[in-house]
């Protein structure tokens, strides 16, 4: 027996535990110790039935994700027809085995709970699918059981969505035959011993749930729409669906033949590749070079947050919810009154969509304490603002803050372009001091871009890269430089769109073209909703340090000089209507002619792939020239702060991974093109240059900077 799968027996009951921490992942060797161990049981005639369980904190979590990569690398490929085999050995079993479930039971973890005969499962288990979230599908014949335990209608939502469910709807559906309060092994044995005699029940054989064609036509139509709406672009969402029906309409071997050639296609696919990359990428963020593991970190039990605008409030809900007390100041009680109004609004909105109750809603309300005062900060352990963007202000705060806020205490800028140090240079313990760019709406946002000030001190670094987990955010550390990393990166992005529209793109041609490409919105609509005076004010307050001798982008200046600021002011590029549905608006088109007869330039037609190969490439030579300077630590970075904060597509993996499927020889070749045509903006980036003529990539210098950390942790060690 190996290790990982232990055995014992309580009376009449085998136990096979399942032991591979942290979370019993499907590495090599977990499958064939499981199958090991019902092989041994079905020899030993003291042994009436069997139960499978999790060791530790869960049952069987997933596949082992690496082991992914070794098939697309045409390395191991057990992952495919092996474990399917195995799991068959499992479902043929002669004595009924019964697999235990608490914590969660997902991909591969539910395929082989399904190949058991029975299922029990505690009442906070989580049972899913989410394989498509990685652009794959069940690959061991989930998309075959599923249906027959749950229903078609079941089945195809949870294979095409991906969502975990709960054990309490798990058991209403019959993937799990009972629950489990107290004791889950106890249970599973008590469960275990009311089967013995009976003969196995296998999932395969189970077709009463499977419907007909005339009953599945509507379910799996309503299927296909809802993934072409929710999951643009993507493969894995319809493969899912065309697995599931495979299910309905063949049998099950057949169906199973079938769902390997969805999974394999998918599995080999771009999208797939991007999407793993994305998943490692989001745990590669966290690993931050010279900062050791075990560093000491601040305990943040009590926050403040200063300014109640919609990025305070939205940051005071972001603490509430993670259980953390906060104080939000502002200077007039309108504003707070304004503020607190919206957060409330906010929390019923999400009772009202099922998403928590009335008691969580009041629970998280009751830790936010509104105040016009400094009166508590003395008390916190993390102070944010998130006033007006303007220097002058903000040092302002901070030196306000350095008077009332504790030693020890961190303090934090919510700035999205400013100055970390000049902040900082406002206290007398710029050590303390960090940045902590959330994104808007910052309690919905994934995405923390954490700033390094030249002071701030590894624990602060540390403290705020581990509390960015609690507070439900991927943290990425970045670099001190105007606008940070993203939107450094986007200023060159939105430059090429605007630059597109004056040369003859319309508007809508602009947004279309990346919409459809993948972005969550068209870069002109995007700045209608952030807004566009957000963008005004910033460039009036760098306007000393604008480079005047190149092209500088113009319209959007322009309309917010018309007072056309977008959503939010009923106008900006497109006009909006009460519900803020956009609508073409010829006001635009004047102002478009009248900059081109100011500028001397010709309407062309413009191809979509042109725009977005402009401003996709805009992303990627700005990117390397960060990643040049220093200011991002690896591509990776790049990658996860555009998906999780710009509405990058992840089935693209990220502006750097994209290029790199692209081709840097080619992504720079056209740099090439475009500076010959565009002038001295379009530079290709060094970095891009030496990578693109060495045949190297982006992920290539990602592991030179791995490598380089080791040495530099062994070095230290």
């Amino acid at each position: 027996m190996s290790d990982l799968v232990q055995t014992s027996k309580t009376g009449e009951v085998g136990i096979l535990t399942v032991n591979n921490p942290p979370v019993n992942a499907l590495s090599p060797g977990v499958p064939e110790g499981i199958l090991a161990g019902i092989e041994q049981f079905e020899k030993d005639d003291s042994v009436k039935a069997i139960v499978l369980i999790g060791g530790g904190r869960t049952f069987i979590a997933g596949a082992d994700i690496r082991e992914f990569g070794k098939i697309t690398s045409g390395g191991d490929r057990k992952r495919g027809p092996g474990f399917v085999g195995i799991l068959d050995r499992v479902e043929q079993s002669s004595k009924p085995v019964i697999a235990a479930i608490h914590g969660t039971a997902l991909g591969g973890g539910l395929e082989t709970a399904m190949a058991c005969h029975y299922r029990v499962a505690v009442p906070s288990a989580q049972v899913g699918q989410p394989e498509v979230k990685l652009g794959i599908i069940p690959g061991a014949a989930g998309t075959q059981r599923l249906p027959r335990l749950a229903g078609v209608a079941k089945g195809v939502e949870m294979c095409a969505a991906g969502d975990p469910i709960s054990a309490a709807e798990a058991h209403k559906y019959g993937i799990v035959d009972q629950i489990v309060e107290g004791d889950l092994l106890q249970g599973a044995v008590a469960f275990a011993n009311t089967k013995i005699g009976t003969p196995p029940r296998r999932t395969r054989d189970l077709n009463d749930k499977l419907g007909n064609e005339a009953a599945n036509a509507p379910i799996f139509a309503a299927a296909r729409q809802a993934a072409h709406t929710k999951a643009r672009n993507l493969m894995a969402p319809q493969a899912a669906i065309d697995a599931v029906e495979a299910a309905a309409k063949l049998p099950y071997d057949d169906g199973v033949k079938r769902e390997a050639e969805l999974f394999q296609r998918c599995l080999f696919s771009d999208q797939s590749k991007s999407m793993i990359h994305v998943f490692f990428g989001e745990r590669e963020v966290a690993k931050i070079p010279g900062i050791p593991k075990d560093i000491a970190q601040i305990p943040v039990n009590k926050a403040a947050v200063v300014g109640a605008g919609t990025m305070g409030g939205g940051i005071a809900m972001v603490f509430a919810n993670a259980g953390i007390p906060v104080l939000l100041k502002e200077t007039d009680q309108a504003a707070l009154d304004r503020g607190l109004a919206t957060i409330k609004k906010n929390y019923a909105n999400s009772v009202k969509k099922g998403r928590f109750t009335q008691q969580v809603m009041d629970e998280r309300l009751a830790r936010i304490k509104p105040t016009l005062s400094y009166d508590g900060f003395g008390e916190v352990d993390m102070v944010v603002e998130a006033v007006f963007e303007g220097m002058a202000l903000k040092k302002h705060v901070f030196g306000e803050l350095d008077r009332v806020v504790r030693q020890g205490a961190i303090l934090a800028s919510n700035t999205s372009t400013l100055n970390v140090d000049e902040i900082a240079s406002a206290t007398t313990r710029p050590q303390w001091v960090v940045g902590t760019h959330f994104f808007s709406p910052a309690n919905v946002m994934r995405l923390l871009e954490i700033v390094r000030g030249k002071a701030s001190s590894k624990e602060v670094l540390a403290t705020v890269m581990a509390l960015s987990k609690k507070l439900g955010k991927v943290g990425v550390l970045v670099g001190n430089c105007r606008g940070f990393v993203g939107n450094r990166m986007f200023g060159p992005y939105r430059r090429e769109a605007q630059f597109l529209v004056e040369e003859g793109a319309t508007v809508e041609a602009v947004d279309k073209a990346l919409y459809d490409w993948g972005m969550a919105m068209g870069p002109l609509a995007t700045g209608d909703l952030a807004g566009l005076d957000v963008g005004w004010r910033i460039r009036k307050e760098f306007k000393d340090a604008e480079n005047t001798s190149v092209r500088q982008p113009i319209l959007e200046d322009r309309l917010c000089e018309m007072g056309r600021y977008g959503q939010k002011t009923g106008a900006g590029w497109y006009k909006y209507d009460e519900n803020r549905r956009p609508m073409h608006d010829p006001e635009v088109d004047k102002l478009i002619d009248q900059v081109r007869q100011e500028t001397g330039r010709t309407p062309r037609s413009i191809s979509a792939e042109e725009i977005v190969e402009r401003n996709i490439y805009a992303l990627v030579n700005e990117g390397a020239r960060i990643l040049e300077e220093g200011y991002a630590l690896r591509a990776v970075d790049i990658d996860i702060i555009y998906i999780n904060g710009y509405g990058f597509p992840a089935h693209r993996g990220g502006p750097m991974w994209y290029a790199d499927t692209v081709g840097l020889k080619k992504v720079y070749e056209r740099i090439q093109e475009f500076e010959k045509q565009h002038g001295a903006l379009w530079t290709p980036a060094p970095l891009l240059k030496q990578l693109a003529e060495s045949g190297k990539t982006f992920a290539d210098f990602d592991k030179q900077v791995g490598q380089n950390a080791a040495s530099a942790a062994e070095a230290r060690s």
